[in-house]
């Protein structure tokens, strides 16, 4: 059996506290970054809520938003 790719909701009378959302993360252009794959980098330009481009010297990433491997320095 598999795991179902749709997020369980929650139900108001359930006794285990609701799931909380990671905050959203917002980057600016020159700001200092790392990734986990990836490591350092340089913001090079933000599309609002989208994706980020970032420099790592030996190539350039667009990431997608959330961001989950993306971190600011």
């Amino acid at each position: 059996m598999t795991k179902s790719a749709v997020a369980r909701r929650h139900l108001p009378t359930s006794p285990f506290k609701a799931p909380v959302a990671p905050p959203d993360k917002y980057f600016a252009e020159g700001e200092r970054v790392t990734h986990d794959t990836y490591g350092l980098g340089r913001i090079v330009s933000v599309e609002d809520g989208i994706a980020v481009l970032v420099d790592f010297g030996a190539k350039q990433v667009r990431i997608l938003s959330p961001y989950l491997k993306l971190s600011a320095l």
